[in-house]
């Protein structure tokens, strides 16, 4: 009754190897562009404006943001762990290319799940007596390198006795998959304890050089896995929010970092000039960063938003509407975005959403293997994400690598939903 095998594949699905490396090849370069993103207070603050009028909980995330600056942040060591999803666009001439979808920078997850899924995928073929395409598998082990980011996080904090605090939600339906990652810190002697928003606001508490402290121990690195959606949150969860922010212990992210992976954020690097004022002097990651991107459109008052809103609304299949929101199952298409739109078209409210170009990937055959599910073949597509994990110490990047990827598979008539909300599965990557 309360354990479920996570869902996947019963084959290993087929993706270029181009964009496959095309992805792993960029992914430091977005490293950077997010680091640079949470630092720059101004670019944050005038991209989000429109959306803080009108979304209570960017605002309410915005509004800690500020708080913290002002008093003077106490945090040094900057962990991030992000994960940059993509699928492949077969654009109107057949040849895929690699669009980004968006970037997650909090509770980026499956980096544990997906560590196992090679060797199921490698048994499978073995079963079927396709060994030579199982040796060909990638090994891929992101728990190990999210550990990593973590630990060297921890290090450079510098207290030996101070733990790592997984930042878990009330109701935990994939522990699994943060077990993996507490496993390989346990393996390095670095103490995990596992707490929710509700024992930080009951007993988490600050020493006057802002040393975190729970249940009477120093907390070097809280890792969040909860915080991302409004429904996480009620008042004592913010001002839990607030007090872990207020610490010297390294956030992963800070609330800079996870107001940089919003989606207004993403739409605003698609304007002309703005990668290079983020990142002067990085051209080539510029040009690889911007060779990824989808068409993104915003929805702000004025010319501009009501000429996109009203192409929208005529031609709703060429659209994705998407919220300020992460964690899957969000997004608006076809009619619901026509009527969605026609509903907000000349209300501010609309600025709380963008529109992006449609990806339209071809799709392939698979068995998807759910708990209590038939077993049928399904015209599926794939989603790409790669792990990308940094650490900062002062202006000092200490860290800045790739982790591993996800693949994740769903069946044809769910335009939305990750595995988390019950739509995708677990997949691994055949290169062709």
């Amino acid at each position: 009754q309360v354990v479920n095998y996570a869902p996947f594949t019963l084959l290993p699905s087929a993706v270029p190897s181009a964009l496959f490396e095309q992805a792993y090849a960029v992914q430091q370069d977005f490293n950077l562009l997010v680091d640079a993103i949470s630092q720059n207070k101004e670019f944050l603050e005038h991209t989000l404006a429109s959306t803080i009028k009108v979304d209570d909980f960017t605002a309410r995330l915005f509004r800690i943001h500020k708080q913290v600056l002002e008093e003077g942040l106490a945090q040094s060591v900057f962990l991030g762990i992000n994960r940059s999803d993509y699928m492949f666009d077969c654009g109107v001439d057949g040849t895929p290319a690699l669009k980004q979808i968006e970037i997650n920078t909090i509770a980026a997850s499956f980096g544990g799940l997906t560590s196992r899924t090679v060797a199921v995928h490698g048994r499978v073929l073995k079963v079927l007596g396709k060994s030579e395409e199982a040796s060909r598998l990638l090994p891929n082990n992101p728990s190990k390198g999210l550990a990593l980011g973590i630990a060297k996080a921890w290090e450079l904090y510098g207290s030996q006795s101070a733990v790592v605090m997984f930042l878990v939600e009330e109701v935990q339906r994939n522990i699994f998959d943060q077990r993996c990652v507490e496993n390989e810190l346990w393996n390095r002697n670095i103490r995990v304890i596992r707490k929710r928003f509700r024992d930080v606001f009951e007993k988490g508490s600050l020493d006057d050089a802002k040393r975190l402290y729970m249940d009477g121990q120093e907390v070097a690195v809280v890792y969040y896995r909860e915080g991302y959606v409004p429904d996480n949150y009620n008042q004592q969860n913010w001002e839990a929010r607030l007090l872990l922010e207020r610490s010297r212990a390294v956030k992963c992210p800070d609330i800079a970092t996870q107001l940089a992976g919003t989606k207004k954020v993403q739409q605003e690097l698609s304007r002309p000039g703005m990668l290079e004022r983020l990142l002067p002097g990085c051209t080539e990651a510029v040009t690889r960063i911007r060779a990824t991107f989808a068409g993104l459109y915003s929805l702000d008052m004025g010319e501009e938003g009501d000429k996109i809103a009203a192409k929208a609304i005529a031609d709703p299949d060429r659209f994705v509407l998407k919220p300020q929101r992460e964690g899957g199952g969000n997004n608006l298409y076809g009619e619901e975005l026509r009527q969605v739109l026609e509903k907000i078209r000349d209300s501010p409210a609309r600025t709380s959403y963008i529109l992006m170009d449609k990806i339209k990937p071809q799709p392939t055959k698979n068995y998807l293997l759910r708990a209590h599910s038939p077993l049928q073949v399904s015209e599926c597509i794939s989603e790409l994400g790669i792990f990308g994990v940094y650490v900062r110490q002062g202006k000092e990047m200490v860290m800045n690598t790739t982790a591993g990827h996800l693949l994740r598979t769903k069946a044809i008539e769910h335009a939305d939903g990750g595995v988390a909300a019950g739509v995708a599965v677990l997949d691994t990557p055949y290169l062709v």
